[in-house]
């Protein structure tokens, strides 16, 4: 219901989809019909171009504002304590509109009790809820699973590219010692060896735990009761990254052969124990010559 005490009313979320859904318009058009002056803020996190935050602050603004030309449309960034956050609102909203009382608006599972728990300023009222509720992040991910024939979609595409930071790849590489003999395996469609080891994955809790993920899966041994020595890390020049941005870092750990029997995974085609003073340049793939350098740095102490 409309006060005539509120001149300005304020609503804030993030919309990260690629259109406005009927729930979107119902929320919106609540405020617009209650109020002349409207400020929508847009969350925009510090991580950009993730599955939960696929658009930047500028594509949700001009898709808004297609439909709400009339508003004004503001960004306001993530913090990590809600006072933070709440004190950030507030002091945005005076600096567009800094005479005029404020009504906050927000749904059932809105920032409100975080706001009004966390000191802000401005009092707050409760949306009527659509009557269907519409996940942000079904949406996204069925928008995903679509490839659009069309240049905009393409650009789209390239934007997305081009518009976020520049990343680093972190893999994990074991030297498994057994005496004075060194596991290497060697990959289907290789003609050179390398250490065993790969790419950390979100679900690991350390690179600890990624190296003997690694080694269960592609030898077979279990590294749960045996040390793990870090020695070192580095960049490596994998041919797949050598034209790119982004690229590999990998930390490198050297082991005592634990429990198990040592068989390849259907990632590695062979795998063989080499003596350290047959090791050389000439048997490794280029990626890894230089942790076969820093091995045999670190066993020479």
């Amino acid at each position: 219901m409309k006060d005539a005490k509120y001149t300005i009313g304020c609503l804030c979320g993030r919309f990260q989809v690629h259109e406005l859904h009927e729930a979107h318009h119902y929320i919106i058009d609540q405020v617009v019909k209650n109020h002349k002056k409207v400020i929508l803020f847009l969350g925009v996190p510090k991580v950009v171009g993730t599955k939960k935050n696929p658009l930047d602050f500028e594509s949700r603004k001009k898709m808004i504002q297609h439909h709400y030309p009339e508003i004004v449309i503001l960004a306001l960034p993530d913090f990590s304590d809600d006072k933070r956050w709440s004190q950030e609102l507030d002091k945005r909203i005076k600096e567009v509109y800094p005479i005029g009382d404020i009504l906050m608006y927000g749904g059932r599972d809105s920032f409100i009790p975080y706001y009004k728990n966390s000191g802000g300023q401005f009092s707050c009222q409760e949306l009527d809820e659509y009557g269907t509720f519409v996940s942000g992040t079904e949406v996204r991910k069925m928008i995903s699973s679509e490839v659009k024939e069309s240049t905009d979609f393409r650009a789209g595409v390239i934007y997305q590219s081009y518009n976020q930071y520049p990343k680093v790849h972190p893999c994990v590489d074991i030297a498994i010692m057994d005496g004075d003999k060194v596991l290497l395996a060697k990959r289907p469609y290789e003609d050179t060896w390398r250490f065993i080891g790969g790419f950390a994955k979100p679900t690991d809790t350390s690179y600890e735990n990624t190296a003997r993920r690694k080694v269960s899966d592609d030898v077979g041994l279990n590294l749960e009761t045996t040390d793990l020595k870090y020695i070192g890390s580095a960049q490596v020049p994998d041919w797949r990254y050598q034209s790119e941005e982004d690229k590999i870092v990998t930390i490198l750990f050297k082991t005592t052969k634990g429990c198990g029997r040592i068989e390849p995974s259907e990632n590695v085609s062979e795998l063989k124990f080499f003596n350290i003073k047959e090791l050389n340049e000439g048997i490794i793939v280029n990626e890894h010559k230089i942790l076969l350098k820093m091995l045999l740095e670190d066993l020479k102490k």
